[in-house]
């Protein structure tokens, strides 16, 4: 028994419980019907809202950044890895989001986590909803301000909490997902942007599943509830809608000049390949030019969700293409989704500690790209197999 036998302990019990997983090769593009582990399945699985991870504009603009540019940057960006197609995209998103700047990190989850540990002290205090994401939780126990948790969405109880810190030492940072990852829920940002300048709190707001998603051709939560100038940070990502790879913070030119100089993840981690940066660069443009892309999404997911009513299924409180279906236990929700792959559909199941006990769920996400057949088929499978084994009845 070695110094690591523990670990295998514990994989046993999430073997138990029916909570371990194998990885699932895609082997091919990540497209609505892909290629997964030997076999042709209807992918619900993916984060690709707009359908643009193999878009040709985006693999043209990558293979010409390869061409000019080379693999790789060679550095962090404060050495000598910032090359001009780094500022060119940073200022493409801050005109793409109605903000002074904008600065792209390696991942969605180190631009939340990095953002709120480097603006903020112990001294301060943090005001987060109990539901937000787990990058803003990270950020937040890196940051060392004290954390104090609203109920979801529950803007009255945020405005509550602010109200009890008034004349406390410390700034204060009010802090939300745009759209909750698990639920497919808005936050309510408007009340919550109401009790930030109320109580001259920093209002932050991680948007990584509204970019592209919610607002004008994609703009965000922001845009969507016409909030401009009033959301002191606004978080997104470019590894779901935009179909590549990263995050980004935007915000004041202060803000942004800030973080070049203190936010970690952005001073110690090589800056994106020229490839990656580009195809970003060209799926914002695309952002522009085709604002149907996000038209067809949001039909698509009326659709779906329609067709999922009719034949019984709980979506829950979903406002958006996050669309799960409520299960009950971790185990139960993991064999579902493993009988739906066998049926050729591919759909994630979710369970504690992702989310809550009897909670758990597989979470569907349509895309752009998907036609009514491949949706029709897929509320066909999720049917037969929820009937087959109990989850709907006969």
């Amino acid at each position: 028994m070695g110094p690591l036998s523990y670990l295998t302990d514990q994989l046993n019990e999430l073997r138990v419980s029916g909570s371990f997983f194998r990885l699932r090769e895609l082997q091919g593009a990540c497209e609505p019907v892909s290629q997964v582990d030997g076999r042709e399945v209807i992918n619900l699985a993916s984060n690709n809202y707009l359908g643009l991870a193999n878009h040709p504009r985006l693999k043209e603009a990558a293979l010409e950044a390869v061409r000019k540019y080379g693999a790789g940057t060679g550095a962090v960006r404060t050495i000598t890895g910032t090359m001009s197609i780094h500022m060119e995209l940073e200022r493409k998103i801050a005109a793409f989001k109605n903000t002074e700047a904008c600065v792209v990190f390696q991942s969605g989850f180190t631009a939340n986590a990095g953002t709120v540990s480097s603006i903020l002290t112990p001294d301060d205090h943090i005001i987060s909803d109990e539901l937000n994401h787990a990058s803003i939780i990270d950020g937040c126990r890196l940051s060392r301000a004290k954390i104090h948790v609203f109920r979801h969405r529950d803007a009255a109880h945020a405005a509550e909490i602010l109200d009890g810190l008034q004349g406390v030492s410390g700034r204060k940072l009010l802090i939300t997902d745009g759209v909750f990852s698990m639920d497919g829920d808005v936050g309510p940002l408007p009340g919550l942007v109401e009790a930030a300048e109320k109580y001259g709190a920093i209002m932050m707001i991680d948007d990584a599943h509204s970019s592209g998603v919610l607002g004008r051709n994609g703009r965000g939560t922001v845009d969507h509830f016409g909030l401009h100038g009033r959301v002191h940070v606004q978080v997104g990502t470019l590894s779901k809608a935009i179909g590549v790879l990263g995050g980004y913070v935007c915000g004041s030119q202060d803000l942004i000049d800030y973080l070049y100089h203190r936010a970690r993840p952005f001073l110690f981690s090589t800056s994106h390949p020229p490839a990656v940066t580009a195809a970003c660069s060209a799926a914002f443009d695309l952002l522009v030019e085709e604002p149907e892309r996000v038209e067809r999404l949001w039909e698509n997911t009326r659709y779906f969700k329609a067709a999922l009513r009719a034949n019984g299924f709980d979506t829950g409180v979903s406002e958006t293409p996050i669309t799960p279906i409520h299960v009950g236990e971790a185990k139960e929700a993991h064999a579902y989704s493993a009988a739906l792959f066998e049926e050729g559909l591919w759909a994630t199941g979710i369970g504690f500690p992702t989310v809550q006990k009897g909670r758990a769920r597989i979470r569907c996400i349509v895309t752009a790209a998907h036609t009514h057949e491949h949706l029709d088929r897929a509320v066909e499978t999720l049917a037969r197999v929820a009937r087959r084994m109990g989850i709907l009845s006969a």
